[in-house]
């Protein structure tokens, strides 16, 4: 299916790598010209080349600390003109109530809520002035699942979802739709990180805390960066035009609900 969106740019955070490797992927091989963001200047070169190569589109690639005003003036200078938004950033780590103070979460909702919210008013004028627009924002399962040992990214998360819901339909009269795309368990560092925490906490190997994961979900297995980014390229496409303010599930159906 021809998304409709061949020649349109992208700037796409936290897009060395995981899930943000994969959204820049599938959006290349839709035909977009990318802007690619990440805080190590290799492993970011050596993704952006391999884009470069594979889809021959445009790709710039930054090395910068998006949560930073300097990071994200810098990523700015470059990606003022983008079509298509996606904002990503590595969340807080793992904890109990007791072990948090007001310092962690200062940091928490500065790099997942109000980076991509100073990034979305930096970019939607020009969505707005041009008729088109996309956002797409990496949130997490625990937006609609909260996870107790991630009550950071609980809290700093479900911020950013409430100023989208508000946002997203202020601007669709416009052409311009946001939308949230939330990951549950995905085959990334981020998991190898969690599956870490689980097996100290219960003396078991990694392997083993990772298998006892997928058991838990109804598919059985981890996302894929390859499942997540085809996600985000329809999100991106003309054929979501109608869908605002939505909060987008990818889980391997671990929260069990009926809506």
């Amino acid at each position: 299916m021809d998304m409709g969106i061949s020649g349109k740019r992208a700037l796409v955070c936290a897009s060395s790598k995981g899930l943000g490797r994969g959204c820049a992927e599938a959006l290349a091989a839709e035909g977009v010209n990318l802007v690619l963001n990440a805080r190590t200047e290799g492993p970011l070169e050596k993704t952006a080349q391999e884009l470069r190569d594979k889809y021959g589109v445009d790709v710039v690639a930054i090395a910068a600390d998006i949560t930073s005003e300097e990071g994200r003036n810098k990523v700015l200078a470059e990606a003022a003109d983008v079509d298509i938004l996606v904002t990503n950033a590595g969340g807080p780590p793992p904890g109990m109530w007791s072990d948090w103070e007001r310092e962690d979460f200062i940091k928490a909702i500065d790099a997942n809520m109000l980076t991509p919210i100073a990034l979305m008013k930096a970019l939607l004028p020009k969505m707005i002035e041009k008729g088109w627009g996309r956002v797409v924002n990496i949130t997490s399962q625990s937006v609609k699942s909260p996870i107790a040992v991630l009550g950071l990214s609980n809290s700093a998360r479900a911020g950013l979802t409430g100023y989208v819901a508000g946002t997203s339909r202020q601007v669709a009269p416009h052409g311009v739709v946001i939308n949230n795309l939330l990951p549950g368990i995905h085959a990334t560092d981020r998991a190898e990180s969690l599956d870490q925490g689980v097996a100290d906490a219960q003396g078991i190997s990694v392997e083993e805390a990772s298998a006892q994961r997928a058991a838990s979900l109804p598919t059985g297995r981890y996302g894929t960066a390859e499942e997540f980014g085809a996600t985000c390229a329809f999100m991106c496409s003309q054929y979501a035009g109608n869908m605002i303010g939505q909060n987008v599930l990818l889980d391997g159906g671990a929260m069990n609900s009926t809506m």
